[in-house]
C-alpha cells in the first residue's frame, strides 16, 4: 500500500510515493510511468481544466480528431461529444464512474471518468480520464513477441494482419501471395507461439503487456510541456 493517505489525494500528482520502507518515487518518476501507459490519460479539476496528460493523451488532443483542449480546459470536438464528457465529469464529481463512448466515421474513442478524491474528503475534487488502449497492432509488444518466438518477417507481417482483423485473403492480397501461403505461415507461427488455434494466438496478443514506442513524437501542451519525459 501507498503511504497512509496518499492514494486519495488530489497532490500525489505533485507528492513523491512510497511503499513503507522503501525510497522515495519522485514527481518524475510517476510522470515517467504515466508516459509508459498504453492508455492516455489525463486528470481534470472541477472546472474541465487539464491537469496533467500523458504522452497518449496530448497526442490524441494534438490530432483534434475526437477531443480538444481549448483555453486548457478538456472538451469534444464537436458539441455533442463535449456535452456527453460534461455529463459523466459532473457524476464524476458527485463519487459516480461513467463511461463515455465517442464515435466519428470509422473512428472510435472510450473514455472512462473515474473520481480520484471523495465527496466526503477535504481534497481538491479532480478527476481521471483514461482512454481507450492502442489497437493491438499499436503495441511495441505485439513485435517484441513475435521476435521472442522466432518468427520471421514475413510470418510477423501475416500476425500483425490478424491483429488488426483482416482474413486470410485480405492479408493474402496485400502481400501479393496465394492464400495458401497465408495459412502455411499462420501454421508455422501458430506452432512456435505454442497455440492451438488463431483464436488462442489472439487471445494470447491482447494479453500482452502494453508497450509504448520509445521513439515518438511527444505532442507537448501548455499546461505540462515542461513534463515531457521523453523528447
Amino acid at each position: 500500500m501507498w503511504q497512509a493517505g496518499s492514494a486519495n489525494r488530489t497532490s500525489d500528482i505533485h507528492e513523491p510515493l512510497a511503499m513503507p520502507g522503501q525510497p522515495v518515487m519522485g514527481r518524475a518518476h510517476l510522470l515517467r510511468v504515466l508516459d509508459e501507459v498504453d492508455y492516455g490519460v489525463l486528470i481534470i479539476d472541477a472546472q474541465g481544466t487539464i491537469l496533467h496528460a500523458n504522452h497518449l493523451a496530448r497526442h490524441e488532443l494534438a490530432s483534434g480528431r475526437m477531443l480538444v483542449s481549448y483555453g486548457n480546459n478538456l472538451l469534444g470536438s464537436n458539441a455533442e461529444f463535449t456535452a456527453q464528457m460534461q455529463t459523466a465529469t459532473e457524476a464524476a464529481f458527485r463519487g459516480q464512474r461513467r463511461l463515455v463512448l465517442l464515435n466519428k466515421g470509422e473512428r472510435e474513442l472510450s473514455l472512462a471518468f473515474t473520481p480520484l478524491s471523495h465527496p466526503l474528503e477535504a481534497d481538491t475534487p479532480t478527476v481521471l480520464v483514461m482512454l481507450s488502449r492502442q489497437s493491438a497492432c499499436d503495441n511495441l509488444a505485439v513485435r517484441m513477441f513475435a521476435r521472442t518466438i522466432g518468427l520471421s518477417p514475413s510470418e510477423e507481417a501475416v500476425l500483425m494482419g490478424l491483429c488488426r482483423g483482416l482474413e486470410i485473403p485480405e492479408i493474402a492480397a496485400e502481400h501479393g501471395v496465394a492464400p495458401s501461403t497465408i495459412r502455411s505461415q499462420i501454421k508455422t507461427l501458430r506452432e512456435k507461439a505454442g497455440s492451438p488455434s488463431i483464436r488462442r494466438l489472439l487471445q494470447r496478443i491482447n494479453s500482452l503487456p502494453p508497450v509504448v514506442p520509445a521513439l515518438r513524437i511527444v505532442m507537448p501542451m501548455p499546461h505540462n510541456s515542461s513534463d515531457s519525459i521523453h523528447p
